[in-house]
């Protein structure tokens, strides 16, 4: 086996361009790979036979010269994207042994390609990543086929709901991997797992074949090792999607391009230099960890060396965000998981009396705890007497949060900060009281609620024996389409720092 394959997703695209190795060395490197680090839980289908004869196909478009930007290039996709051949369950028991007859604009704009998106980037699918049960949580403890574990301390959760990809990338298994972010589940897990993720602006990248959880708020988007990594992903995955009402008709930007341009004035040893950073005073509470301010505060003094500019600014309506979203989302979920009744498609329980006892019986069976429990308060807050008293309101709080932004945006070019109070709490921490983990989203939730593109880049370790070395991950947040920016800061950080090449295990 070649002992050289190792690097993210823009090392090894150009190993391939150069011929230094073939498609299929890679697939079946990473295969070894995912083999070795079963007992993470990060995967919930592997698709061996598939993927090899996909880098076969690579390989030979390769050769003529051909292909995608990322041609032959592995990848997971969190199962919540549907994907032809390959069983989409979104982690749970409701949809276990479910196949989908087509592929998710995601996968198909990564992959092949799909009529009407044109040809794709040409990535090789490796298989389905695990996820909390209908992305429902942000330990990644919900899915109903089992936890996944931290690759750098296994005892530790890796968060979620993507945190099977994230911990697939953080242990080598796979170069990148795609995972949806609704009030940070991207971000989250690429903080505890000690790689780069973005959540780009709502409606840049199509929801068409993806699961639905909470639909204003669901978006896709990459997890890697690095900003760049990340630019490369998310030029491929972004784009109009006239299947989906909520894409954006805004014209494809090359990310990739974008971030490695020059900012106006800058130059080589100041990269960021006119760039100004918002530090909401709301980000940094007397409750936030002193392993990750300090480590948050460390990545902040490289970026002003780096030339940025750090500006106090202020979010006042951040307490507001937990409650307005745990009445958003969980009515968008009870609207959005009405269509799981045991008639149509998924799983029916096998004995009942009527249709009012069928109805029962296969959503008792078939959802978690969790689930069940957001479609109970969705439910409420949609209910004659109710929906005036708390969607209504949680709407218009939504609105005034996006205007803190808006006014935020005035002073400072990025707004940076935590992305979670601690590092990664060890497996079973929250126990039977959920509201400790809703708790715990204080600082990514805001920018979901408004629809900003965000993201997480690797910002160090905390140093206490209660953080054991863990990895903090800092959150940048831009203006709306404004991720080439994110980026360009991203990348520009990772240039001076080693933070985001540092794995756990040894790992690649």
């Amino acid at each position: 086996m070649r002992a050289d394959i190792e690097g993210g997703v823009a090392a090894l695209a150009r190993g391939l361009s150069e011929r230094r190795y073939s498609s299929e060395e890679l697939v079946r490197v990473h295969l070894a790979r995912i083999e070795a680090g079963r007992e993470l839980g990060a995967f919930l289908h592997v698709d061996a036979e598939g993927a090899l004869e996909r880098a076969r196909q690579c390989d030979e478009r390769l050769a003529r010269g051909e292909g995608g930007a990322l041609e032959g290039v592995p990848v997971a996709h969190k199962d919540i994207f549907v994907t032809r051949g390959m069983p989409s369950t979104a982690g749970s028991k409701m949809l276990e042994g479910y196949a989908s007859p087509f592929d998710a604009a995601v996968v198909a704009r990564l992959g092949a390609g799909a009529p009407g998106l044109g040809p794709g980037a040409g990535m090789v699918t490796l298989g389905k990543l695990n996820c909390d049960e209908f992305a429902m949580g942000s330990t990644n403890e919900n899915s109903a086929f089992g936890p996944v574990r931290n690759p750098w301390d296994r005892t530790r959760v890796p968060g979620g709901s993507s945190g099977g990809s994230a911990a697939a990338v953080a242990a080598g298994l796979v170069p990148a991997a795609t995972g949806t972010d609704t009030g940070g589940s991207i971000r989250q897990p690429a903080s505890f797992c000690g790689i780069t993720g973005i959540k780009p602006t709502y409606g840049l990248c199509s929801r068409y074949g993806m699961i639905a959880f909470a639909s204003s708020l669901d978006q896709a988007g990459p997890l890697a090792r690095s900003a760049e990594d990340c630019a490369l992903l998310l030029t491929a995955m972004s784009g109009h999607d006239p299947r989906d009402a909520t894409s954006s008709e805004r014209p494809a930007e090359d990310l990739h391009a974008r971030m490695l341009a020059p900012r106006e004035g800058a130059g080589a040893a100041r990269p960021l230099a006119g760039l100004r950073i918002g530090l909401p005073r709301e980000f940094f509470p007397p409750e936030l960890s002193a392993d990750v301010e300090g480590a948050v505060r460390a990545a902040l003094a490289e970026m002003e060396k780096l030339g940025a500019t750090l500006v106090d600014v202020s979010l006042p309506r951040t307490e507001l965000a937990i409650p307005v979203y745990y009445i958003i989302a969980p009515a968008e979920a009870s609207s959005n998981l009405g269509r799981y009744d045991g008639v149509r498609y998924g799983h029916r329980a096998a004995h009942y009396a009527d249709l009012g006892d069928m109805y029962r019986k296969t959503r008792s069976e078939g959802f978690g705890a969790e689930v069940k429990r957001r479609i109970m308060i969705g439910t409420y807050v949609l209910s004659h007497g109710y929906y005036d008293a708390y969607y209504l309101q949680a709407q218009k709080l939504r609105r005034m949060i996006a205007d803190d932004f808006r006014a935020c945006f005035e002073r400072c070019d990025v707004v940076a900060g935590p992305v979670a109070p601690s590092v990664a709490p060890h497996l079973g921490a929250h126990g039977d009281d959920p509201v400790k983990a809703y708790l715990a989203d204080i600082f990514t939730l805001p920018a979901s609620l408004a629809g900003l593109p965000c993201m997480s880049v690797p910002a160090g370790f905390a140093s206490s024996a209660a953080g054991d070395h863990m990895p903090v991950g800092l959150q940048l947040i831009g203006n709306y389409f404004a991720e080439g920016a994110l980026l360009h800061a991203a990348h520009a950080l990772q240039q001076a720092t080693d933070w985001h090449l540092r794995s756990p295990g040894g790992a690649p």
